[in-house]
């Protein structure tokens, strides 16, 4: 049996090839483009290509990507037709979590007010809140999510989510459904986006949502630009109704020089790196994943095409 890696770009493709074959007996790890004989490959790690490319792979079992959000794929008409999972690390990703609390901390004590006063050369103390005080709402609540809430609620903060179906063994309060969006809104103080991007989920965060959070709200969008509408954000930033933004995602990306996010005073933008998995990380999940497939049980982390995640 053979796998073929799709310019991975999470470690080289030679790292992942032997990592791949130390792992897995009798498997064979090709690197793009050195795809041999088709009719080998039974498996596909999905990076950067373009899909077009690839020849027809007649015994093709399965596909994994190493992208997080896969809606990119989804909309690829060359995907082939194959159960596709993902590689997220099952126990979150300790980079992205890491990011997470970083920013929401920056948020909590103030720290985009305190650079702009730096910035002007004042010298003044701001309100702020203890932790207990605080509410931290999470968009989506998943493998990555929970995590990040989990360590904010050791931390002492009150923490929420959102999420489109019922949640009712989750250890916080979650909303869910068009029914609980608006009181989700209503109680979220920093909002952290981990949405996947679908057709239910473009735009979300928008005038509207704005309107609903809490007088000095922050957002932190982890998940993809097109979730956010910039204009209504800069719009509730100018109006003092949001205090600051935090944008790891933009869209398009990169971030267009001429736009007005760059110079916004309260808006913090970062070049999409909030996540730095490496090859251990990703590799189990894969392991199991080709363990379980070939064992005829449930795969992990499955993309439910119609859904879009």
């Amino acid at each position: 049996m053979a796998m073929l890696l799709l310019n991975p770009f999470r470690g080289s493709g030679e790292a992942w090839q032997a990592a791949l074959m130390e792992a897995i007996d009798g498997l064979e790890a090709r690197i793009w483009p050195d795809i041999g004989a088709p009719e080998d490959i039974e498996y596909i790690m999905i990076g950067r290509i373009d899909l077009a490319e690839l020849p027809q792979l007649p015994n093709l079992k399965l596909m994994v990507s190493l992208y997080a959000g896969v809606e990119g794929l989804l909309a690829n008409p060359s995907l082939p037709d194959a159960p596709l999972v993902k590689a997220e690390p099952m126990t979150g990703d300790s980079s992205l979590t890491e990011y997470a609390i970083t920013h929401v901390l920056r948020h909590h004590r103030n720290l985009p007010a305190y650079q702009a006063q730096q910035a002007r050369h004042q010298w003044n103390g701001l309100p702020h809140k203890r932790a207990a005080e605080r509410t931290v709402g999470f968009l989506g609540y998943g493998l990555l999510s929970k995590p990040m809430a989990d360590l904010l609620t050791y931390m002492n903060f009150n923490v929420i989510a959102w999420t489109r179906t019922p949640k009712p063994d989750a250890p916080i309060e979650v909303f869910h459904g068009t029914g609980g969006f608006a009181p989700f809104l209503e109680r979220s103080e920093i909002t952290v986006c981990m949405l996947p991007l679908t057709s239910e989920t473009e735009g979300i965060l928008n005038a509207d949502a704005f309107a609903r959070m809490p007088t000095g709200a922050a957002i932190i969008n982890l998940g993809r630009g097109a979730h956010v509408i910039d204009a209504d954000l800069i719009a509730a930033l100018d109006q003092d109704h949001l205090a600051a933004a935090t944008l790891d995602v933009t869209s398009p990306e990169p971030l267009p020089p001429e736009s007005p996010l760059w110079d916004h005073p309260k808006v913090t933008i970062m070049p999409h790196v909030a996540r730095r998995p490496n090859i251990s990380d990703s590799l189990p999940l894969i392991v199991e994943n080709i363990r379980r497939l070939e064992a005829g049980e449930p795969l992990l982390q499955f993309v439910d095409r119609d859904a879009g995640y």
